[in-house]
């Protein structure tokens, strides 16, 4: 078989994946063709039986080794708020007690309610002692002053 066959083959296969969503099947034999149309090309691959062999081969080994950990990868997590417990947070502007206003945590910018009894000044230090929804419930770190 011819080497550019077996590129055309492979790039027609990744196109393929690309039109579909999420199998990540036709990339394992995508990139196998293109590995043995390569080999083939600088007359490593051998005959056209030694190249079909090394292509189920490749195709077959990379599928069942790497499809789990690339959609792993590619699945996006959200991140679980209640690990936000205890984090500590930056409100962006003085809150009252029981006020409502911003709070920069991890480089974002949240809805944080002051739930401690006395007032939080912007970029005091504190600690998110709850979530509520999508909103944070601070209040000061201890021992730490503004």
């Amino acid at each position: 078989m011819a080497w550019w066959l077996w590129i055309v083959v492979g790039l027609g296969l990744l196109v393929f994946e690309l039109a579909t969503p999420g199998g990540l099947f036709a990339l394992f034999f995508g990139a196998a063709a293109i590995v043995v149309g390569l080999l083939a090309g600088v007359g490593l691959a051998g005959p056209v039986l030694a190249q079909w062999v090394l292509f189920s081969g490749l195709s077959i080994g990379a599928l069942a080794l790497l499809r789990g950990r690339l959609r792993d990868r590619l699945t996006h997590r959200p991140i679980a708020v209640d690990t936000l417990v205890g984090e500590t947070a930056v409100p962006l502007a003085d809150l009252e007690p029981n006020a409502v206003g911003k709070a920069e945590l991890r480089g974002s910018s949240w809805e944080a309610r002051n739930v401690a009894g006395v007032p939080l000044a912007a970029g005091q230090r504190c600690r998110v002692v709850q979530v509520d929804g999508l909103a944070l419930c601070i209040g000061p770190e201890e021992g730490r002053r503004p």
